[in-house]
């Protein structure tokens, strides 16, 4: 099996194919093996499949245990929903829900599969044509081993690679991801750095008027994440990107806020600006595989963040790759056409709550005042989703 892509899907791609006997290849384009951004929450039905991998020790060294989920309104700073984390999430669903900075993560896979041997890795290497018929597959490109040209019906491929994949199109007609109107300001904060009473111990979503920001700290509670999420267009050039400038757009763009958001906000030195796209959600497994190429992670179904779960279905198809592979008395293209089968509807439906938890984070006027009466009466039910964290 060869892997395209060798981030946080790439790699726990090729560690559950790994555990179940494919000895895949990873082909990674960069230089080096790296992860960008910053942090990530991972909801039970996530940390349940990384600790059967065998990762939770591992974990723990790097991830933050967060009490609670806090809403605030961004106006007037009060809380109107909180969620019990902690151990209510391991008494009710039997996992952690815990927060991880991306590079943390994408180390622990990189390293687990380094020293299991299960797979092997190659950088530098770009696939750049692929060609399937009857006989299998055959691919071309930068810098690939020699036996890698051509595969047999019983080798598979398997595109890991991102938004902007480019091995989509080998199962769908080729078309751009589309532009959600929405950018997403980033930032990564010392805890020591923060104002002492800011100081978080939980995950904090504030919600306001077209605009949302979502705090939580990682590295052990070392460091403080901050996603800040508005309605607006990118700059045509983003390497001309200013720092000072568009810290007045950002400014401009979430209106007047709570002085306690305002004070984390103006510890900020400098941030990082991400316009937000996507796909529309699934439709079918078709989507997702054809013959004996499949799609994994945002390469089949990007997801907005209004429901923290983009890795999180990455790796949930993984351990499904892994499943549907070890059903080895049925043809590669059958087990990828299972794998389809079963994820695409879950993830179809992640994509269509993060959609409309998006419209819900940035209620104006009268819905938002319904919003949150409706959050503040209605507590831990509305906010908790059992239907996502008991698992696929």
């Amino acid at each position: 099996m060869i892997i395209v892509g060798g981030g946080i899907g790439g790699l726990a791609a090729a560690l559950a194919t790994g555990q179940a006997g494919a000895m895949p290849q990873v082909l990674e384009r960069a230089a080096t093996f790296s992860e960008v951004g910053a942090g990530i929450q991972l909801g039970p039905n996530v940390t349940r499949i990384l600790h059967a991998w065998g990762l939770a020790e591992d974990l723990k060294r790097v991830e933050f245990v967060p009490r609670k989920l806090e809403a605030r309104d961004t106006q007037t700073g009060q809380v109107i929903g909180t969620l019990r984390l902690g151990q209510r999430s391991l008494d009710t669903y039997g996992a952690p829900y815990v927060t991880v900075h991306r590079a943390d993560l994408h180390r622990v896979l990189l390293q687990k599969i380094m020293r299991s041997g299960l797979a092997e890795l190659h950088l530098d290497s770009e696939v750049q044509a692929v060609k399937q018929d009857a006989d299998g597959i055959r691919i071309s490109g930068a810098n690939l081993p020699a036996s890698m040209t051509e595969f047999s019906k019983s080798s598979a491929m398997v595109g890991a690679d991102g938004l902007w994949s480019a091995t989509r199109q080998y199962v769908v007609p080729p078309t751009a991801p589309r532009a959600t109107g929405l950018l997403a300001y980033r930032a990564l904060l010392p805890m020591l750095s923060v104002p002492e009473k800011l100081r978080l111990q939980d995950v904090n979503v504030w919600m306001g008027p077209s605009v949302h920001a979502v705090l939580y700290p990682v590295q052990c509670g070392d460091f403080l994440n901050l996603v800040v999420v508005v309605q607006g267009l990118p700059p045509e050039n983003l390497e001309d990107w200013d720092h000072a400038g568009n810290k007045q757009d950002l400014e401009a763009a979430m209106g007047p806020v709570h002085a306690d958001l305002r004070d984390l906000l103006a510890a900020v030195p400098a941030w990082r600006l991400w316009p937000l796209c996507d796909r529309p959600p699934l439709k079918g497994p078709c989507e997702m595989a054809k013959g004996q190429i499949a799609l994994l992670g945002d390469a089949a179904h990007p997801v907005r963040p209004f429901l923290a779960q983009g890795a999180g279905m990455a790796i949930e198809d993984a351990a499904e790759l892994g499943r549907c592979w070890v059903k080895a008395d049925l043809p590669v293209a059958e087990r990828l056409k299972m794998y389809a089968q079963a994820r695409w509807a879950r993830n179809a439906q992640v994509q269509q709550r993060s959609i409309r938890n998006g419209q819900i984070f940035h209620l104006q006027g009268p819905l938002r005042w319904g919003r949150n009466v409706a959050m503040k009466l209605m507590g831990e039910s509305l906010m908790d989703a059992p239907w996502l964290y008991a698992g696929p």
